[in-house]
């Protein structure tokens, strides 16, 4: 589940009996969510908040919360103090934990189920147990089809379609995976492939290669001379929670959360064809077919040849293929069918901003606000990554639920962040905040202090469903205040989770492009928003784009590629993008 901010909830998972060895940063996670969730059903005030922060913090660790328990540092997690500790160390001891087996005796199963239905909180998840018995999803979704919601009082017509709607999202979610919380294991397991003696080359394929947004399965594509060890080698990965299909053309494995991860060997000298053939989306294939087809030839997974196949075209190499069919090199983000082979025609490809050249996050949050770390460390681990500058734009005081700073915090902040600005470290701090874009247009920020920080978002939190009209003008408003830079989330929709709120996207854009105020692509894998389409729109409309990953934790700073990839599928090149520029560019920008 995702909060308001963006930062991702995991779900519940049942541990009982589970032994030492197989406890996960995930399975940890799962239970501290569980418990905050309970409380939450249960009315319990602050005590959910720390368990969620907590969980936060674990899922998002770089190393296994293992390691941490047998250094006996549980302790230094943020989040975790002596008592959240304990229960770990329980977990850990015993694969299970009597403290949340006793809560989920004091709520009806299925209850927390209803949580995740965007719309139903703790109370009007009560009140649907209490007043027609529903205790789960099933039950919610028969009770909407047979219109005995909107006579629950509190409810109505209207909230029992927006149920509706929220339950169809909801399943498809649990059929699709966020590309951000699967593409670093998918390419751990590709590494590992890559660096097996037996095999020759090794590549991410399908959907999860074009950076689509959600997947629904992970491809990968081997060329091997011994096709049944490197099977036996994928089979046994310590990764897979099962084993579906082995064999030495195709196997597949599965793991956690029922993801599954399949695996062609392809021979030697036909990889090209095969990596192009499993990676374009089927309408761009099939143009590509065509293309063959005029021509005389055939191409599929084996190579482009003669229609008899008795001569090869190109089958090598992916640059081959698209050029012997008379196309510059098409990127894998490109491959939608949608104007791509056509620019490549007629050689008018965007050279796409490159992964490496984007040289800040325009969008990160700290302790100041509801972020796990302090400026140092998130400076710091940007810095790691190859950053040469960071904005800290932590949520302003209008934004309870994300514990937004005042404007006397705003000022204590900006002292620490000048004190970080003059150690020589390599990495400068800008100093921002994330301020709420009221229903009238105006930011909740007063502009006296807006005018000393270096840059300032405006975003969306709350009042998603205003009229299109009122939403409009709610975005012009806030695009022609005199200190913002940038419009933070811009759609506010949350993946397989919340659409997007409705508004006039050109006449926005076009405003936004001629006030010179940015439009985020918002890298954080619940939104990335602007989404890929509307990056082409924008961009249409002269607007220029930054990147900002909404940072709440340091491993969350790695989604900056992600936000780069949204870039790429939508066609924009290095210029579109604010943040490739070195900082004294950047910053005459915004003096500009």
């Amino acid at each position: 589940m995702e909060d308001e901010t963006g930062c991702r909830r995991a779900g519940g998972t049942r541990m009982a009996g589970m032994m030492r060895q197989q406890v996960t940063n995930t399975d940890i996670a799962a239970m501290l969510t569980e418990i905050a969730d309970i409380l939450t059903l249960r009315g319990v005030a602050f005590k959910p908040r720390a368990y969620l922060r907590a969980a936060r913090a674990i899922e998002s660790l770089d190393e296994e919360i293992t390691d941490i328990y047998d250094r006996g540092e549980l302790e230094t997690i943020p989040g975790v103090g002596s008592a959240i500790a304990a229960k770990i160390t329980t977990i850990m001891e015993e694969g299970t934990l009597p403290y949340l087996d006793q809560l989920r005796e004091e709520v009806p199963p299925g209850l927390r189920d209803l949580m995740e239905i965007e719309g139903i909180g703790p109370k009007k998840a009560h009140l649907l147990y209490t007043e027609r018995g529903i205790t789960g999803i099933e039950d919610l979704e028969a009770a909407v089809n047979g219109k005995q919601v909107r006579t629950i009082r509190g409810f109505g017509e209207q909230s029992e379609k927006k149920i509706a709607e929220s339950i169809r999202v909801w399943k498809e979610r649990h059929t699709r995976f966020l590309l951000g919380y699967i593409l670093h294991d998918a390419e751990a397991i590709g590494k590992k492939l890559q660096s097996h003696p037996a095999v020759m080359e090794a590549c991410l394929a399908g959907s999860i290669r074009r950076r689509k947004e959600t997947i629904g399965d992970v491809d990968i594509l081997v060329s091997t001379d011994d096709p049944d060890t490197v099977s036996a080698f994928f089979c046994s990965l310590p990764e897979r929670r099962r084993v579906l299909m082995q064999g030495p053309k195709r196997s597949t494995i599965v793991l956690a959360e029922n993801l599954h991860v399949d695996l062609r060997v392809i021979r030697q000298g036909q990889f090209g064809a095969a990596l192009q053939y499993f990676t374009g989306s089927k309408a761009h294939n099939i143009r590509l077919r065509q293309r063959a087809i005029d021509r005389g030839w055939k191409l599929n997974e084996y190579g482009l040849t003669t229609r008899d196949g008795a001569e090869v075209i190109a089958r090598e190499r992916e640059e081959d293929i698209y050029d012997a069919l008379g196309l510059a090199f098409i990127p894998p983000e490109l491959r939608e069918n949608s104007g791509e082979i056509e620019a490549a025609a007629e050689e008018r490809l965007p050279r796409l901003i490159g992964y490496g050249e984007v040289k800040g996050d325009l969008h990160v949050h700290t302790r100041w606000s509801d972020g796990a770390h302090t400026i140092r460390e998130m400076a710091e681990a940007a810095r790691e990554r190859g950053c040469e500058y960071i904005a800290i734009c932590d949520h302003s005081e209008g934004l309870p639920v994300a514990h937004g700073i005042s404007a006397d915090a705003i000022f204590k902040q900006g002292k620490e962040i000048a004190d970080l600005n003059r150690e020589p470290d390599g990495i400068t701090v800008l100093h921002g905040i994330e301020a709420n874009i009221d229903r009238d247009g105006s930011l909740d920020v007063r502009k006296k202090v807006l005018r000393d920080l270096d840059f300032v978002i405006g975003s969306i939190h709350s009042s998603f469903r205003q009229p299109e009209a009122e939403m409009t003008e709610r975005l012009l408003t806030a695009i022609h205040h005199d200190h913002l830079d940038m419009i933070g989330h811009p759609t506010g929709r949350l993946i397989m989770k919340r659409d997007p709120y409705r508004f006039d996207m050109d006449t926005v854009f076009e405003a936004a492009a001629a006030a010179h105020v940015l439009m985020e692509i918002n890298a954080f894998p619940t939104r990335l928003d602007l989404s890929d389409v509307n990056c082409r729109r924008a961009h249409a409309s002269g607007v220029m784009m930054g990147i900002g990953t909404d940072a709440h934790h340091m491993d969350h700073l790695r989604y900056l590629e992600l936000g780069i990839a949204v870039a790429r599928r939508g066609w924009l090149e290095k210029g579109d993008v604010i943040n490739t520029r070195p900082l004294a560019e950047f910053s005459a920008w915004l003096e500009k």
